[in-house]
């Protein structure tokens, strides 16, 4: 038989994740528990049963990895349920924002083997990033296997130390807004100059997407050189690049904005 999954919570990313595991064959039989049901397309599926709360989660249900998905505010009212799951052999994956391993073992108790995620609105199309830690509980077996988990959202890496998640979150978790602030920018900036909006919308939105997986494909030495060479001596991007690069340009800018978005999430997970 297949190892037993529990999925609490559905929505975005749950069924992202959902989606993800069924799309790679990962091996689970799955049992949510979501008061919504199942995301379009994903209901009459073998393996996959969904009960509205945790009372109507059977008895024989023996979950080898339970993963919360959940919004924060609703979580503190259902955690300490989920405490009859607790032994060696189950390990817990949270993606829930802010709710730190602490949160966790307060409730499930420091035997619990827990792996906070922090993964990136591209996993819904399997091009996110998913930073993850474990509390000491968390064995060298669950991490293989949260990997293995996570990477039906995209790319996974691992941190050792939990008070880089705040950075984390800034950076990754955060940052698909960042670029998306970003094609509207230049559309409107492109407006400004003359461009039609629907024209100007498109020019941005696709010089970033294939500007974006030019980068992907490169390694990190290259991104710089790939810049390089955009940027002609005297040019139109190097004119853009003077702006951008100044004292008070894109830099300073990004700075101010990541550590706001660091301390804001200091300030939640406390």
């Amino acid at each position: 038989m297949p190892a037993h999954l529990l999925l609490v919570g559905c929505g975005k990313m749950g069924g992202a994740l959902l989606k993800g595991w069924l799309d790679r064959d990962v091996d689970y039989r799955v049992t949510i528990v979501d008061p919504f049901g199942l995301p379009a397309g994903l209901t009459d599926l073998p393996n996959i049963k969904q009960v509205a709360d945790f009372d109507a989660v059977p008895d024989d249900v023996d979950p080898s990895v339970v993963v919360f998905a959940v919004k924060p505010q609703v979580l503190p009212g259902v955690i300490d349920r989920y405490k009859r799951f607790v032994r060696p052999e189950t390990f817990f994956v949270s993606i829930v924002a802010g709710k730190t391993i602490a949160f966790f073992e307060k409730h499930l108790g420091s035997e619990a083997a827990i792996v906070r995620a922090m993964p990136n609105t591209p996993a819904a199309i399997g091009r996110g990033i998913t930073v993850m830690c474990g509390n000491a509980s968390v064995t060298e077996a669950h991490r293989d296997e949260s990997s293995v988990l996570m990477r039906a959202a995209g790319k996974v890496a691992w941190i050792d130390d939990e008070s880089q998640m705040d950075a984390v979150t800034a950076v990754s978790g955060s940052g698909p807004a960042y670029v998306f602030q970003l094609i509207e920018t230049m559309a409107e900036s492109g407006v400004r100059l003359g461009l039609p909006l629907e024209l100007a919308m498109d020019l941005a939105r696709e010089t970033v997407a294939g500007a974006g997986e030019l980068a992907r494909r490169q390694s990190d030495e290259r991104i710089t050189q790939l810049r390089r060479n955009v940027t002609s001596p005297g040019g139109t991007t190097e004119a853009a690049l003077e702006v951008l690069r100044a004292s008070n340009g894109i830099q300073p800018l990004f700075d101010r904005a990541l550590r706001a978005a660091a301390d804001r999430s200091r300030k939640l997970s406390d």
